[in-house]
């Protein structure tokens, strides 16, 4: 939660791929208006949570936008705090991104920013509040400040017979001590022998000091689309029909699953890149604010709860229903067969090409240092915003590839803001990768 990240030197990046803010006239009306403030979400009747949300509603408004077709967007801050409104996978200058580390202008409390940019790449992207939560579990992306992106492209192939937009969320975050994150879902199952003995070794140290577990964050509620399982409208679908999902994890701080017994999912888009393999899975895996785009053929009729693998969280909310026309009755779940989960299926067979050059991460945790939570490093320091310099210096138009072992005891999503190019890993679980791109 605290102190990880490392900083790049910004100017190695292709400056054709950042849209610029225009200087359209302010008196022109603008295509969106979004407005951040409290208001209160009903997640299942008689359950109504006060949350910081985008419009007034969990999730926020889709906005739907033309490749290379310039937009208009207007951002109000209702509320007492300056806010930051970051466009998720997006190729924006940092005076539109929406975060701080970029250079972004706050919106400031009850104040306006009115943007102008060239949304691109196509493919499912999001918006969210960029503001570091810390210890406040109302704040930053612990909120309702969640909203899907849909970027159109020039040419669609059109696979499918429609689109369902899927947002997984949980709400009522309390901090505990210790707990360990599942990780037997990955593929390959194998372990760095050598990183496993270093993260137990700096954790024994700790312990061994008299340090309590790291803090750690644990939710009440679990949504999809704003509604707990059984609480909201079913997807409706009919037999034969094909039904492309956009799934974004809007997560704070959990990685998902989600499976729909009887069906498989054809993947055919990562982080809203199309895949070089499009390839079926019975089951998805989303690290947070990562988003997957799949297609299920409708061809098991009934109904089903299309739910997170943990019982327990399903049991508190993560699903929903699909109902096949013509068919009533009570929700079924049946859990799948053991299933990994592995990138490698979705990629190209022949080898990557070779880096110009190899820059090494690895990643580790310092349990309980920072007043009781967790500080995290990328080879050894630990990232912050006032005194990090880059720690890596990019050339522009050369390959590097970056390898990235974890320490820790926990699986460590990663994200490359800002950047173009493509993405050889993904998870990282010591010998187990994981990259989120955009």
């Amino acid at each position: 939660m605290f102190g990880s990240g490392i900083a790049l030197d910004s100017a190695a990046f292709v400056p054709e791929c950042a849209a610029r803010v225009s200087s359209q006239s302010a008196t022109s009306p603008a295509d969106y208006t979004l407005r951040i403030g409290a208001s209160p979400v009903e997640i299942a009747p008689k359950r109504i949570l006060s949350t910081i949300t985008y419009n007034g509603q969990f999730p926020g408004p889709l906005l739907r936008f033309k490749e290379g077709q310039p937009v208009t967007v207007e951002v109000h801050n209702d509320t007492e705090t300056a806010e930051q409104l970051h466009w998720h996978g997006q190729f924006v200058s940092p005076d539109v991104d929406g975060a701080a580390e970029e250079g972004t202008p706050f919106i400031p409390a009850r104040g306006m920013r009115r943007i102008v940019f060239t949304p691109r790449p196509s493919g499912f992207r999001f918006y969210h509040t960029h503001n570091r939560a810390g210890a406040h579990l109302h704040a930053g992306q612990y909120s309702g400040q969640v909203g899907p992106v849909y970027i159109e492209p020039k040419h669609e192939p059109g696979s499918y017979e429609r689109e369902v937009f899927l947002v997984l969320k949980e709400f009522e975050s309390s901090f505990s001590q210790g707990g360990d994150m599942a990780m037997d879902f990955l593929s390959p199952a194998s372990e760095v022998e050598a990183l496993k003995d270093s993260g137990e070794s700096s954790m024994k140290a700790s312990l061994a000091k008299g340090m309590p577990h790291g803090y750690e964050v644990g939710y009440r509620y679990f949504t999809i689309n704003g509604r707990m399982l059984g609480h909201g409208e079913p997807i409706r679908v009919k037999l034969g029909e094909r039904v492309l999902f956009h799934v974004l994890n809007g997560s704070a701080t959990e990685i998902r699953s989600l499976t729909l017994p009887g069906h498989t999912f054809k993947v055919i888009a990562l982080d809203g890149n199309p895949v070089p393999t499009p390839a079926e899975v019975p089951v998805l895996w989303l690290g947070t604010a990562e988003r997957i785009s799949a297609i299920v053929e409708m061809k098991h009729p009934g109904v089903w709860v299309l739910g997170d693998l943990a019982d327990d969280d399903r049991n508190h909310g993560m699903g929903i229903v699909v109902e096949y026309a013509g068919r009533v009755g009570k929700p079924q779940w049946i859990t799948p067969k053991p299933f990994r989960w592995s990138y490698l299926r979705f990629g190209k067979s022949e080898a990557a090409a070779e880096p110009d050059e190899v820059i090494d991460m690895i990643f580790a945790k310092r349990n309980a240092t920072d007043r009781g939570f967790n500080e995290w490093t990328v080879n050894d320091v630990a990232f912050s915003m006032d005194k990090t310099p880059p720690m890596v210096h990019l050339r522009q138009g050369l390959r590097y590839r970056l390898r990235m072992r974890n320490a820790s005891d926990d699986i460590h999503p990663i994200h490359i803001g800002r950047a173009e190019g493509c993405c050889d890993g993904r998870r990282i679980s010591r010998s187990r990768s994981r990259v989120h791109c955009g």
